[in-house]
């Protein structure tokens, strides 16, 4: 089965992020759907157990997440987001789990400030419901298993550098401005 990249396009003209930036962007993620697709087709043709099978198995988890985890990103953002309704589930899952808004918020940011690429995710426990703000290293060091993603925010240079050079306090403020908090509740009830 071949996946097809998604078109974000949508999202040109979102406050705080060049359209550059954000095609440049769209073209990097639209590489690790290609790359999907072709260590999918190699792996049906090398024979299993042999090194190059190993190889591509292990390169595949890598290119898997690349493209999930951007895709999440782009769908957890909208031109005129940022706010989020204190109405919804979301929020009061926040303020139980943090205290308050303003709490949460500062640990996220902080945890995407912190120096290396990555992402940070608020995921939510499948069995209790908890929430967490958790780094994941580059894509595939730092997921915690049985947790859900609610919102992801990329914290590779590539996704502010153009931008913002190395001021990632900057882009992380652009980042919240632009969130889709209606996207994240779905999440959360799915």
């Amino acid at each position: 089965m071949q996946y097809e990249a998604k078109n974000y396009e949508h999202l040109l003209g979102t406050k705080g992020f060049s359209d550059e930036l954000l095609k440049n962007h769209f073209k990097l993620y639209q590489g690790y759907v290609a790359n999907v697709n072709k260590i999918g087709s190699l792996l049906d043709t090398v024979e299993i157990g042999t090194p190059e099978y190993a190889e591509l198995k292990r390169r595949f988890g890598w290119e898997w997440n690349g493209m999930r985890l951007h895709e999440l990103y782009f769908e957890n953002m909208k031109k005129d987001g940022g706010v989020i309704d204190t109405e919804n589930s979301i929020y009061k899952k926040i303020i139980e789990r943090f205290g308050s808004y303003e709490n949460w918020e500062k640990d996220f940011k902080g945890t995407g400030a912190m120096r290396g690429i990555g992402w940070v995710a608020l995921a939510c426990d499948k069995e209790d419901g908890r929430l967490f703000n958790v780094w994941i290293n580059e894509h595939d060091g730092g997921h915690l298993a049985g947790v859900k993603p609610l919102l992801v925010m990329d914290v590779f240079e590539h996704a502010f550098v153009l931008d913002y050079g190395l001021n990632r306090a900057s882009y992380i403020d652009a980042f919240m401005n632009a969130l889709d908090w209606g996207e994240v509740e779905r999440r959360l009830a799915r």
